[in-house]
């Protein structure tokens, strides 16, 4: 018998998370690219566009992670959130006004760990085909 944490939500709490997770980190994403890129200027209507365009996009690619990922095998997986995290960074790094080629390698580098991160925890706790182990 395989041991399984026990559940401590019920499936409606469950559904209610997988919507509100990605919508909060959208918003805290999308305030801190529009801070980013206001520099202690005074607020304006285009930055407040710009901060709420930055969280809709990020929430929505984040619930498509979160749909799609577990699917697949655990290399795509971790090279998914690997390539999201890369990308999230080096677009509110290139905010700052960097180089692109700056923005560009740090972004990489993000991703590298992350990747090495989640593949080393995809690794060790699933088998080759996707399952959950012990």
């Amino acid at each position: 018998m395989r041991y399984r944490p026990p559940d401590l939500f019920d499936r409606r709490t469950h559904a209610v998370g997988r919507l509100a997770v990605p919508v909060a980190l959208g918003l805290l994403y999308g305030y801190w690219a529009a801070a980013i890129r206001r520099d202690a200027g005074p607020i304006t209507g285009w930055n407040l566009l710009f901060g709420f365009v930055s969280a809709i996009v990020f929430a929505a690619v984040c619930m498509g992670l979160f749909t799609v990922a577990p699917r697949l095998r655990r290399e795509m997986h971790a090279l998914l959130w690997a390539v999201f995290a890369g990308i999230a960074f080096g677009f509110l790094y290139s905010q700052t006004g960097e180089t692109v080629l700056l923005s560009t390698g740090l972004a990489l580098a993000v991703a590298v760990a992350v990747f090495a991160f989640n593949f080393y925890r995809y690794y060790t706790h699933e088998d080759a085909a996707g399952r959950r182990i012990a």
